[in-house]
């Protein structure tokens, strides 16, 4: 094709583009949806002819579409005329097909840009020669993954289901658990290219409005050219890009996010990603694990604190081992110091550098072992820490006392129920380990003042991040740093100001 016949072409295209449906050519319409769409090869164009010899032309896509449908269903219809009669006028073709045609949803335009839209969507566009408008049906079918059990957040008991990459499954996963009429799905499109289905959920009797419409707000802000995961989606909703605390949760499994939405918080859906989002959320959420709730209170509280313990672990044993072996020897009961001098007798380098080259070789190992195929991967982080540690304490690079401090350290990085938390246990330990390497205890001390103020001036959609213990609701402690046993939890969280106070109970 020459240059002036593309540019002759693209103008006809531009033509069609902003004006309505041409009902006398339909093969310059068909042509100019061939030409704007730069003649895709899956692109099929079906012709046939119906009632008094009228031409008919039916368009989709082969890889959006259902051709079983189209082929058995829709075009057989067509093909047998039965329903057509020989002095049938064009309206009267179009008024037969939208009532008779054997699919649910048929819908009409004479816009060139819906027609596009609803290609591009998986529909199938029919044609007929004279006719004001255009027929649309969606057909669509598109690859996707059974319901399976969640990758991330695995529970030994509970719901072994998450979430896939498709919206309509995970939304049914989540209208399966509540059955409500007060449950409210509302959907927005964002992103200029991809143009992706975003899905907003809540109860409306539960959910503050405040929060529903901050939602709504920060969706609405949304202004870029792709979405193709909640983690594009995350980047606009959330307080501070600087901070590395997240105020709102990710999770693929359906029993939390309509857990959140039975206590007032709000969902958020993205077409191709099987990760949710919600919100508010607060700092010591992220300790809380579905399996909390199916287990008794005292096994469940057990956990809860174990999870604290080890969020407390992570960041501070590394740090507190460089601070006092580096500047604060004193501290140190004189076997132990006697033990630890005599470990780290040859070894060349400083504490802080030995830690750091540690705790960077392990991360990388960590990375190494999530981007090897699986069936190696696991092999390759465990066995590859094993051996390097112990070559390492052999080559007198580091010392025995160092290798167990990062185990413990990288081991309490694990038990984190959330992964993306896990992630910010892992910034914060470089943090606090740099500044006690620069000044010892005085520098945790000032890690943790730092970390305290940054997560006293956070909110999660005007939530108070570190809520409920500032400010202090007694209240709602009955599921946050213990579980108390469900009878006792008679009140909905004051924190996300909730509608109700009370939880409805049966008779």
């Amino acid at each position: 094709m020459t240059t002036q016949d593309s540019y002759s072409n693209q103008q006809s295209s531009e033509s069609f583009k902003d004006s309505s449906f041409n009902c006398e050519d339909t093969a310059s319409f068909v042509h100019a949806i061939q030409e704007y769409l730069h003649s895709p090869p899956d692109l099929i164009i079906h012709s046939m002819v119906i009632s008094s010899d009228i031409p008919c032309q039916c368009v989709f896509f082969e890889t959006l579409t259902d051709k079983n449908k189209i082929e058995h269903e829709l075009l057989s219809f067509l093909a047998e005329k039965k329903e057509f009669q020989e002095s049938f006028s064009t309206d009267e073709i179009i008024a037969v097909l939208k009532g008779r045609i054997p699919f649910s949803s048929v819908s009409s335009t004479s816009d060139f840009r819906v027609c596009i839209d609803s290609l591009l969507k998986g529909a199938c566009l029919i044609i007929v020669s004279g006719a004001p408008e255009v027929l649309w049906i969606n057909v669509s079918q598109t690859s996707q993954r059974s319901v399976a059990e969640p990758m991330t957040e695995s529970t030994v008991r509970g719901p072994q289901v998450g979430f896939t990459e498709e919206m309509a499954i995970n939304l049914s996963l989540i209208r399966k658990r509540v059955r409500n009429e007060h449950l409210c799905i509302q959907e927005v499109t964002a992103g200029t290219e991809t143009d992706t289905k975003i899905s907003i959920i809540y109860m409306n009797n539960l959910a503050s409005n405040e929060v529903i419409e901050e939602f709504r707000k920060r969706l609405d802000a949304i202004h870029t050219d792709s979405i193709l995961d909640s983690a594009y989606v995350e980047e606009w909703l959330k307080e501070k890009s600087y901070s590395p605390f997240s105020t709102l949760l990710s999770t693929e499994r359906p029993d939390i996010i309509t857990s959140h939405l039975l206590e007032g918080g709000v969902g958020v859906l993205v077409d191709g990603s099987p990760i949710a989002l919600v919100g508010p959320i607060t700092f010591f959420q992220f300790f809380i694990a579905p399996e909390d709730y199916y287990q008794s209170p005292d096994i469940a509280t057990m956990l809860r604190w174990i999870r604290f313990l080890s969020f407390m672990l992570s960041i501070f044993v590394p740090a507190l081992y460089v601070a006092v072996v580096s500047y604060q020897q004193e501290l140190l009961p004189h076997s132990l110091l006697i033990s630890i001098a005599g470990q780290r007798e040859g070894v060349p380098f400083p504490a802080f550098v030995e830690a750091m080259l540690m705790m960077i070789t392990f991360e990388v190992l960590r990375e190494a072992g999530l981007r090897m195929p699986r069936i190696a991967g696991q092999a390759i982080s465990i066995v590859g820490a094993l051996v390097l540690g112990q070559a390492a304490v052999t080559a007198g690079l580091v010392s025995t006392a160092m290798v167990i401090v990062v185990s413990i350290t990288a081991i309490s990085n694990f038990v984190a129920p959330s992964y993306s938390f896990g992630i910010t246990q892992r910034i914060l330990q470089f943090f606090y380990l740099i500044l006690a390497g620069a000044m010892g205890l005085f520098g945790v001390l000032c890690a943790v003042l730092l970390t305290v103020v940054h997560l006293a001036s956070m909110n999660s959609f005007n939530v108070p991040y570190l809520s409920p213990v500032a400010p202090t609701t007694l209240s709602d402690w009955k599921d946050i740093l213990i579980r108390v046993p469900r009878p006792w939890m008679r009140e909905y969280p004051k924190m996300k100001g909730t509608k109700r106070r009370k939880r409805r109970r049966g008779l």
